[in-house]
C-alpha cells in the first residue's frame, strides 16, 4: 500500500507499505480490507472462518483506537475532567469521525469487495469505510505493535481535529464534543448564551448540475423581527456549505465569548 490513490481494489499481499508503514506481515493488511462480501460471492464456503474477512479485526481495531485516543487526549488535555475527555473520545471514535477519515485518506479505493457491494457504492458507504479504518488499525497493531497503531492514529485521526477539540475545550460547559459536527455545535452555543436558533439561508448557488457549488449564510435572530449574520460559506452540497458555515460561526463566536467581546442579540 502506499498513499498514491490505486485502482478500487489492487491490494495484492506484496505490497506491504500503508501510509509510510511497513507491513512485516503483508496478509495482515489484505485481510483488513477484505470485505465480507468478497468471500460470500467468490468463496462461500470460508464464511464461518473469522479470517475470511476483515470483522475479527474490526473488534480488535475498535479497542486499540480506544486505548490510543483515551492515552492522546489524556496527555494533551492534563487539566481536564474525566467526562470533557469522555466526550472528545466519543467523538474521535465516532462511526462519524472514522467515515470521513477513511474518506479522505482515500481507503474506499483499497478494499476487497464483492461485486454486488461494488454496484451498490460500498467504497462510499459510511458504516463500511468506519468498519475497515478499525480494521487496519489492528493490522498495524498485530503486525507492528501499539507504536505502529498509534503513529497511525495521531497523524491521521487525532492530529487533524486539533483544532475542533481545542474549541472544544474552551467552550466545555456548552459543546458536546462532536467534531465534525458544527450545526450541533453553533446551536448548543447559541442555546447556551440565550441566543435562540440558527437558521440556514441559500444566498446563492452555480455551476452545472454535475459540480453544483451552493452558498449558505448562517443567521440568527436580531430580537426585534429582523435577523443578524453569523458567518456565510461555500460547498459542493448545500450540507457541506452549513457545515462550513457553522464552523466559522462558532469559532468566530467562541473567540468573542474568550476576548469579552460576545454580545447576546
Amino acid at each position: 500500500m502506499t498513499t498514491r490513490r490505486q485502482k478500487a481494489g489492487r491490494t495484492p499481499a506484496s505490497e506491504a507499505t500503508f501510509f509510510g508503514y511497513r507491513f512485516q506481515r503483508p496478509k495482515l493488511l489484505t485481510w483488513a480490507l477484505t470485505h465480507r462480501s468478497l468471500a460470500y460471492e467468490t468463496k462461500p464456503e470460508t464464511l464461518p472462518d473469522p479470517t475470511s474477512d476483515n470483522e475479527q479485526l474490526e473488534f480488535v481495531g475498535d479497542a486499540v483506537l480506544g486505548l490510543a485516543v483515551a492515552e492522546s487526549l489524556f496527555h494533551r488535555f492534563p487539566s481536564s475532567r474525566e467526562g470533557e475527555l469522555t466526550r472528545l473520545r466519543a467523538s474521535l471514535v465516532s462511526r462519524r469521525h472514522l467515515s470521513a477519515i477513511a474518506a479522505e485518506i482515500g481507503l474506499g479505493n483499497l478494499l476487497l469487495l464483492g461485486r454486488g457491494e461494488e454496484q451498490s457504492g460500498g467504497r462510499r458507504k459510511p458504516a463500511l469505510l468506519a468498519n475497515a479504518l478499525e480494521a487496519v488499525i489492528a493490522a498495524l497493531y498485530l503486525d507492528g505493535g501499539l507504536p505502529a497503531a498509534r503513529a497511525f492514529i495521531e497523524k491521521h485521526i487525532i492530529e487533524p481535529a486539533l483544532p475542533e477539540l481545542n474549541l472544544a475545550m474552551q467552550a466545555s460547559s456548552t459543546f458536546s464534543g462532536a467534531i465534525g459536527d458544527h450545526k450541533s455545535a453553533l446551536q448548543e452555543h447559541l442555546q447556551a448564551t440565550g441566543s435562540g436558533q440558527p437558521h440556514y439561508v441559500l444566498t446563492a448557488q452555480s455551476g452545472p448540475d454535475h459540480q453544483k457549488r451552493f452558498r449558505v449564510e448562517v443567521r440568527i435572530a436580531d430580537g426585534s423581527g429582523g435577523t443578524i449574520p453569523l458567518a456565510e460559506s461555500e460547498g459542493t452540497t448545500k450540507k457541506q456549505a452549513q457545515q462550513e458555515a457553522a464552523r466559522i460561526a462558532f469559532q468566530r463566536l467562541v473567540a468573542q465569548k474568550h476576548t469579552g467581546m460576545e454580545k447576546t442579540p
